[in-house]
């Protein structure tokens, strides 16, 4: 189900994200809802990093080559 909701934007975001609407020719709404897709999936992904990364650490796997050479 879709609802609708009311934020407010400053005066210069807003124009960003019409400016990139209009760029990328896609509506300004399917736009907003990317973006926060987008932040909500960034914000999940720093949160689990964040809890595993001490374990990482400990087992000095540290970069992406680090954890396909234990692969």
């Amino acid at each position: 189900m879709n609802r609708v909701l009311n934020i407010r934007l400053p005066d210069d975001l807003r124009e960003d994200l019409m400016a990139l609407s209009r760029e990328e020719n896609i509506p300004f709404s399917s736009l907003v809802r990317e973006s926060l897709r987008e932040y909500v999936a960034v914000r999940r992904f720093r949160r689990l990093r964040g809890k595993v990364l001490p374990f990482a650490e400990s087992q000095s796997l540290l970069t992406d080559e680090d954890v396909f050479k234990k692969l």
